[in-house]
């Protein structure tokens, strides 16, 4: 596309809100997301990466103790949380990706090899959004209701394909603190959109793939999420976190980890769900209706 053929428009069509009806009591909303990639992540730029091992070993520590801690400590915190599983992951890591299920975590729909959904590539696109839904199914015996797109991109096209699928909500977008309904094509509702907070990916501050930066300081890390939740606290609003257990299962990330969500939950009012528990109680709520 030529710079002059650009739509004088903004990229999102969707209607803004300023004010989010959370259930009674609660103020803003904390969705306790992680994003369960693997070794996925290593190889979905270069699938030929899998013939390097130790490359291969940063996402094989998210199965082999991230995830383990991760699920000990929500437990202890009497907390639920949705994981976001590629379909690689599922059938290479069954037995852990059941334990989730078992704990009464959410499994979304997280591709099949983690690979960045393209519209110029469509066919591709759908192979590997069909290909997770059915690993998903047939492995863990999970329709997903939530869809984030691995590495943070997604399209209408795709949008619109999930939805016939089932997905009830998305959590890909990084343009609001509130939830809202996409539009698709000719007007038609999509999915609901839980957008996610970019500062609350771990990844930016403790694993930097490729990128030569420097791991931030605990004191920095903690600092910067309490900013960002109180003030959303503040606004009303929803944050959504983006935590990988390759990087927040590491013992300097998961004490950040640890720490966050005692304070997290020592203030009143903040709501910590579920994308399924936010979904559920937004549909029906006249400004998010279909």
């Amino acid at each position: 596309m030529n710079y002059p053929d650009l739509p004088r428009e903004p990229a999102n069509p969707a209607k803004v809100h300023t004010q989010t009806p959370w259930p009674a009591g609660k103020q803003s909303c904390l969705f306790l997301s992680f994003d369960f990639d693997g070794e996925a992540a290593w190889i979905d730029e270069d699938p030929d990466n899998w013939r390097q091992k130790v490359t291969m070993s940063h996402g094989g520590f998210g199965a082999r103790v991230g995830m383990r801690k991760i699920l000990e400590l929500l437990k202890e915190k009497g907390l639920n949380a949705t994981f976001f599983v590629p379909g690689w992951t599922v059938e290479a890591h069954t037995e852990i990706c059941e334990e989730i299920l078992k704990q009464g975590h959410e499994i979304g729909h997280h591709g099949t090899y983690h690979l960045k959904p393209d519209p110029s590539l469509l066919d591709q696109g759908l192979k590997e959004i069909d290909e997770g839904f059915d690993i998903l199914k047939s492995r863990l015996g999970v329709d997903p209701v939530g869809y984030r797109a691995p590495l943070g991109e997604n399209s209408p096209v795709f949008l619109k394909h999930l939805q016939d699928r089932g997905v009830r909500y998305s959590s890909s977008w990084r343009d609001d603190v509130h939830p809202y309904r996409h539009v698709l094509s000719a007007g038609m509702s999509g999915p609901l959109e839980l957008p996610a907070n970019y500062f609350f990916d771990d990844w930016m501050h403790g694993l930097i793939k490729g990128s030569g930066r420097n791991l931030v300081a605990r004191e920095q890390v903690l600092s910067m999420w309490m900013d960002e939740l109180e003030v959303t606290h503040d606004w009303g609003a929803l944050l959504t976190t983006i935590f990988h257990p390759q990087v927040s299962g590491r013992p300097s990330r998961f004490k950040i980890l640890e720490e966050f969500l005692d304070k997290a939950m020592g203030i009143s009012g903040l709501w910590i769900a579920t994308g399924a528990e936010i979904e559920a109680h937004l549909s029906v709520q006249d400004q998010f209706a279909k």
